[in-house]
C-alpha cells in the first residue's frame, strides 16, 4: 500500500532556539553535510521547501555561499541533480521569516510539527501525522540541531511527532539521519 504523497509538506532545520550540551538555549552552527543530505532527502520525498533557520549573520553567509555554489555556481553545472535539491533551500534569520516564506509559496500559514528525541506528553504517532499531512494545507516539519529544540519552542508548535526509537538505549542520531528516517515513515512506500 503506497499512500498518496502530501501536496504541501515543508521541512525546517532550526538552529535557534536549540539546546546545548548542558541544557542551555543556544544558536548552533550550520554544517555543510546537513544542507546536502537534508536537501537531497527533501527532494527525494517531494518536500516543497527546505527552510534553514540561522540567526547568526556569519552562519547565514556560509550557508548562502554553499547554496549559491550548487544553484548558480560551478556546482550547478557539474552536478545538476544536486542543483535541483539545493533549489528547495530557503535561508532565514528566524522562524517567523521561514513561516512567511511558506505562506508566500502556499497561500496559508503552515501547521507546525516539531520533532524531538524525547517522548513528551503531546506526541502524535506517525500514523496520525501521515493523516494530518495528507491535506492540501501546508505543514512544516521542524528538526532541531545540537541537543534538540528548546522546550519553550516545542510548546509553541501545534504538534510534536513521536521520536525515532529503536531497541537500543543509544539515542543520538544525526539530524540528517533523523530527517531521512522520518520522511520515509511519513511519505515513503510501505510495501
Amino acid at each position: 500500500m503506497k499512500p498518496s504523497l502530501p501536496t504541501n509538506l515543508h521541512v525546517a532545520l532550526l538552529h535557534y532556539p536549540v539546546l546545548g550540551k548542558t541544557g542551555e538555549t543556544i544558536a548552533s552552527a550550520i554544517t555543510n553535510l546537513d544542507l546536502h543530505d537534508i536537501a537531497r532527502a527533501s527532494k527525494t520525498y517531494d518536500v516543497q521547501s527546505f527552510q534553514v533557520i540561522l540567526p547568526l549573520d556569519d552562519q547565514r553567509r556560509i550557508a548562502q555561499e554553499i547554496c549559491d555554489h550548487w544553484t548558480s555556481g560551478y556546482g550547478s553545472k557539474s552536478n545538476p541533480h544536486r542543483k535541483t535539491s539545493f533549489d528547495l533551500i530557503q535561508i532565514s534569520s528566524d522562524f517567523d521569516s521561514a513561516i512567511k516564506n511558506i505562506q508566500e509559496r502556499s497561500g496559508a500559514r503552515p501547521k507546525t510539527i516539531a520533532t524531538t528525541a524525547r517522548v513528551v506528553d503531546r506526541c502524535i504517532s506517525y500514523a496520525n501525522c501521515r493523516e494530518l499531512i495528507q491535506s492540501s494545507e501546508p505543514h512544516l516539519l521542524i528538526f532541531g540541531t545540537a541537543w534538540g529544540i528548546a522546550p519553550d519552542f516545542l510548546d509553541q508548535c501545534e504538534y510534536i511527532l513521536m521520536p525515532v526509537q529503536s531497541q537500543s538505549s543509544y539515542n543520538h542520531l544525526s539530524v540528517r539521519s533523523a530527517v531521512s528516517i522520518i520522511l520515509d515513515r511519513l511519505v515513503g512506500s510501505f510495501e
